[in-house]
């Protein structure tokens, strides 16, 4: 598989698995699901402390309605909806409505700024936006001047003001006037919708540059929700946790997983809660970034104490390493190490099941590298966690690990019905019904991305081994050659680093055309705060302490740990402890949780040089 040429074409769907027989639109899987499920629970949502529910049926009412009020503001096929909120239910009562009305979605995430959100909805030629609260509607009035084409608000929390900005009741109360005088409107609005027609235009969230519209059209999420199904991962028995940002694709793809499947899903994006609500809701399925998961293992380690009871959890973690690892050559353990595993599951491993509900059968983890070692540490756990893979430009997944078939490490095998080849550069080339239609407004950039044939260049290095499993080395554009030549690849290097060092919540990796690589490490105030207090350092402020010795010193023996492991070319030489958090609110970070590495440093640019100068 490295000449590129087509005789080097990896075709799937050797699963025996087939694709070609879905819904026409996105619009009639929602029609269709809750047709076939009227009765089943579709979504649970927070109100207060308690957890409320909503039938297929409720859910397929509201989008009705929802759907015909849009109609009734003069919505047309494929006008472009915005909806500028966190994850919630009313997001996806609002995205199931702007497509059974025949229109498009724009996303917006709530944490961007008023000038970004004023050029996507003009690039996107935006007509109405659904808006979380007062402070995404204050970002609209800042430049409403400059967004001719928008003519509603229509607020979740906000403070309707009778003419630009409307509530969601309202909105559904004209739905309902609507639908009495033109029964068949939202009927007739689905029935219209062909497969190649606009969905959703998804702004990428731009590690570089300004973001660009990745053009999603039906026939892309009926495709996801149809090889999701094909795969048998899920059932109609199972159920979601769903955090994730809606407005990133990733998590769009789960609602079309969900539609397809018919599985239930509990809504609520706010992070705090995550691991709280996972005790209550109990689900059997939960998909994260990998810092989520980091953030687990290293929480969960420190929890272990020292002592007799580190003694244990380390004893503990050892027996199910091993266990684990004859479950991945499908073998059970007997003798001593089964009556082991018996006492530590007891002890340990069940103990962190529960926390997240007792039920969890598997999590999966994407969007950005999982570091095998956080894999290997849920697995001796119990928990497997499935990485996949995909990019917005393919609606998200593209590839991913089964429960049957899992190498850690990699990020799966493909969906059925996706291509895979890589360049000669080693570059990771996609082709199948995934795949986005182009940029919007931008031809040159759609021609750079999208060969004539149908490949997608996704700008990421990796490579494919016999079996068909994907890894994923790095991005091209991220690949550090130093002055001696030499290429080094920072996001595998970030990875282990995150991988041994509890107290860090990122790792930039800097060097390009330098003798040697730097760094810059931003502690994880939540991860740290027991080690602080455990030293003495309580009185410090944050800045104080990330230019503590003692600190250092923590921090250098991880560096040292992870140099260990690596190429002696490829060792990080120096490193800066920053003074902040790295964060999305800031701009350090993508909302999925992507290091903005250029932006990071450029930030601190003047503090990398002096890396050099010692």
């Amino acid at each position: 598989m490295r000449d590129g040429s087509d005789s080097d074409v990896m075709i799937v769907g050797a699963e025996g698995m087939t694709v070609t027989q879905r819904p026409v639109s996105m619009a009639r899987m929602i029609l269709d699901r809750v047709a076939a499920s009227r009765v089943r629970e579709a979504f649970r949502y927070p109100v207060g402390d308690r957890w409320e529910s909503l039938s297929w049926g409720q859910v397929g009412d509201r989008v009705r309605v929802i759907a015909a009020g849009l109609l009734a503001l003069g919505i047309r096929p494929e006008d472009r909806v915005a909806i500028a909120a966190g994850t919630r239910l009313e997001w996806v009562l609002a995205d199931f409505g702007i497509l059974c009305a025949g229109a498009a979605t724009t996303t917006v995430y709530p944490a961007t700024p008023a000038a970004d959100v004023a050029f996507i909805l003009t690039d996107s030629g935006t007509r109405i936006v659904f808006a979380d609260d007062d402070e995404q509607i204050a970002k609209l009035r800042e430049h409403r001047a400059d967004l001719p084409d928008l003519v509603r608000i229509v607020t979740f929390d906000g403070t309707p003001d009778g003419d630009w900005i409307i509530g969601l009741a309202e909105l559904e109360q004209l739905g309902q006037d609507h639908l009495a005088a033109h029964p068949t409107a939202v009927d007739d609005a689905v029935a219209a919708v062909v497969p190649e027609r606009l969905a959703t235009l998804i702004y990428t969230s731009g590690t570089t540059g300004r973001p660009k519209g990745v053009r999603l059209v039906h026939d892309n999420w009926t495709y996801e929700g149809a090889a999701i199904q094909a795969l048998g991962l899920l059932t109609a028995d199972d159920v979601q946790y769903l955090w994730l940002p809606l407005s990133h694709s990733f998590g769009k793809v789960l609602l079309s997983a969900q539609l397809a499947v018919g599985f239930a899903t509990a809504v609520d994006g706010r992070i705090p809660k995550l691991v709280d609500n996972l005790a209550v809701v109990r689900p059997t399925f939960m998909a994260g970034a990998p810092r989520i998961f980091e953030k687990v293992q290293h929480r969960v380690t420190a929890m272990a104490g020292g002592g007799v009871r580190r003694r244990v959890f380390d004893w503990a973690l050892g027996v199910g390493r091993r266990v684990a690892e004859l479950r991945r050559v499908g073998r059970e353990p007997s003798g001593p190490l089964r009556i082991q595993h018996t006492v530590a599951d007891r002890l340990v491993f069940a103990k962190l099941r529960e926390r997240f509900g007792g039920r969890v059968r598997f999590f999966v983890s994407g969007s950005a590298a999982l570091s095998s070692e956080v894999s290997e540490f849920f697995h001796a756990a119990g928990v497997l966690i499935l990485e996949g893979y995909g990019l917005t430009e393919t609606s998200a997944a593209s590839f991913v690990n089964r429960p049957d078939r899992f190498r850690f490490g990699s990020v799966g095998l493909p969906l059925p019905g996706t291509q895979v080849r890589i360049g000669d550069d080693g570059e990771i080339l996609i082709r199948g019904p995934g795949v986005m239609r182009g940029y919007h407004n931008l031809p040159e950039a759609t021609a750079a991305t999208l060969t004539d044939d149908g490949w997608l260049r996704t700008g990421d290095v990796g490579e494919v081994d016999d079996e068909g499993f994907l890894r994923v080395t790095d991005r091209i554009k991220d690949l550090i050659k130093t002055s001696g030549g030499k290429y080094v690849a920072p996001q595998s290097l970030e990875v282990a680093f995150k991988a041994v060092c509890p107290y860090a919540g990122e790792l930039v990796v800097y060097g390009e055309g330098r003798p040697y690589c730097t760094a810059l490490v931003a502690l994880d105030p939540e991860a740290i705060a027991s080690w602080v207090h455990d030293n003495g350092l309580g009185a410090l402020s944050f800045a104080e302490l990330a230019a503590h010795e003692q600190v250092r010193v923590l921090i250098a023996g991880y560096i040292e740990e992870t140099n260990g492991r690596l190429p002696r070319w490829a060792t990080i030489k120096r490193f800066a402890v920053l003074a902040r958090e790295l964060t999305v609110e800031d701009g350090d970070l993508t909302p999925s949780l992507k290091l903005r590495r250029r932006a990071v440093t450029a930030r601190h640019r003047d503090l990398l040089e002096s890396l050099y100068e010692r």
